[in-house]
């Protein structure tokens, strides 16, 4: 990333169209490596996330190298450690062309501060299964891997987590 101009910022409205072309390229990769992919996620779901200020990008050069979503609540998942004041992260989604520069890293360190900024302890993320290369990615990144759980309600959450196991990640602020 020498040389590189890098900025994080909140998506607008005139990123949907790449928003969901890297999340239908994401859902490509999951099934490519056999792991559970993403639902299609529809047009007016990114721009209700985007309009709430919860839709995140990070530009490299000016273009979009990687999005991802972050909310302040997720029961379904986190249960009752969704009580402690967290950031939880979503749908991570970088971009082919710039991979390999460590962005998980870049939203690890944004996170922290963002999650300090706003009174949180922890931030958090999850991931379906026990999907092994990126449970250490992500534990190279700087987060915990918390073990795997067996969610118990699911309506209302995408397609891929019923039935589902998750492994839970934290970073402690």
């Amino acid at each position: 990333m020498k040389d590189m101009i890098m900025q994080i910022q909140n998506s607008t409205i005139n990123d949907v169209d790449k928003i969901l072309e890297l999340y239908n390229t994401a859902t490509k990769t999951q099934k490519d490596k056999l792991a559970a992919p993403w639902p299609k996620f529809d047009k007016q779901f990114v721009e209700l996330e985007i309009a709430e200020k919860r839709q995140w990008k990070i530009l490299i050069d000016n273009k979009i190298a990687c999005v991802w979503a972050i909310t302040f609540t997720d029961p379904q998942i986190w249960e009752d450690r969704d009580n402690d004041p967290s950031i939880y992260i979503h749908r991570i989604s970088t971009d082919l062309k710039f991979r390999g520069n460590d962005l998980v890293k870049v939203i690890a360190t944004w996170a922290r501060g963002y999650a300090a900024l706003n009174n949180k302890k922890f931030v958090r993320l999850d991931t379906v299964g026990e999907n092994i290369g990126l449970i250490n990615h992500y534990q190279k990144c700087g987060f915990d891997c918390l073990g795997l759980f067996k969610l118990k309600n699911t309506e209302g959450l995408p397609q891929h987590y019923h039935n589902a196991t998750v492994s839970l990640f934290e970073i402690v602020v």
